[in-house]
């Protein structure tokens, strides 16, 4: 069984996340960022769709039972790794010479909603689906890169308001917060207004990739400099 997939579609790349809920550990990383180097690759792709092949999840964050064994078991480079690996992911998002657009086809809690605030744009289907950062409620802070890059993806009062509240938003909502391109009246409606606004892009990937760098070299420079210390840390978790 896959956990990640991706195929070509006229010259969008559509990556699939394959694995039922999405959630993330070690190998969802790896696989995550074979595909995205195996689509930017090819040179006639002129732009990177990121959704899901389950009905329900576009992706529903960290995989808390992988991370919880891969504690008790002492694997600690793997959690590391895991975190390093989507480190790396959310880096080439920001960075990829095309844009990234995150077709959002249900819910998308914690890392999954902070993957697609990584992408350049995003949509999301109206009918079923909430996005959440539920960190604040299950004490996980978030890494600093995250923090700096999810804040491009909102003004700053509304990721304030979802940040510190934790409460969960529909596509509506996000909508008229400017957060989405769209929001589609149903999945297929998603899929198709997302590629046909990839279609949109035929961008020559030096500029591109020279404006995203440029865009976003201060959260690139967070990334590389505050994350490191607190991920060799492993203090994921705030108790008291």
């Amino acid at each position: 069984m896959s956990v990640v997939k991706w195929e070509k579609k006229d010259r969008t790349a559509v990556v699939w996340m394959d694995n039922g809920a999405n959630t993330q550990n070690l190998i969802f990383a790896q696989e995550l960022n074979r595909c995205l180097d195996e689509a930017v690759a090819d040179a006639d792709v002129t732009a990177i769709i990121l959704t899901s092949t389950d009905p329900k999840s576009f992706s529903q964050g960290v995989d808390v039972q992988w991370m919880g064994g891969a504690f008790a078991d002492g694997k600690l480079d793997d959690i590391k790794g895991f975190m390093y690996g989507m480190n790396e992911v959310f880096t080439k998002l920001l960075t990829l010479p095309v844009p990234t657009i995150a077709a959002i086809n249900g819910h998308a809690f914690g890392n999954g909603a902070i993957l697609s605030c990584a992408c350049d744009f995003r949509l999301m289907r109206a009918d079923r689906g909430y996005f959440c950062f539920p960190e604040v409620d299950l004490g996980i802070p978030f890494l600093p890169g995250m923090l700096a890059f999810v804040k491009k993806a909102f003004a700053y009062d509304q990721f304030h308001d979802l940040y510190l509240t934790g409460r969960r938003a529909g596509a509506a909502e996000l909508a008229e917060r400017k957060m989405l391109v769209k929001a589609s009246d149903s999945p297929e409606a998603l899929q198709e207004d997302a590629l046909a606004f990839a279609a949109t892009f035929a961008k020559k990937r030096s500029i591109f990739g020279i404006h995203k760098a440029r865009d976003h070299k201060h959260i690139l420079d967070i990334m590389k400099n505050e994350d490191k210390e607190v991920i060799e840390s492993l203090v994921l978790f705030v108790t008291d």
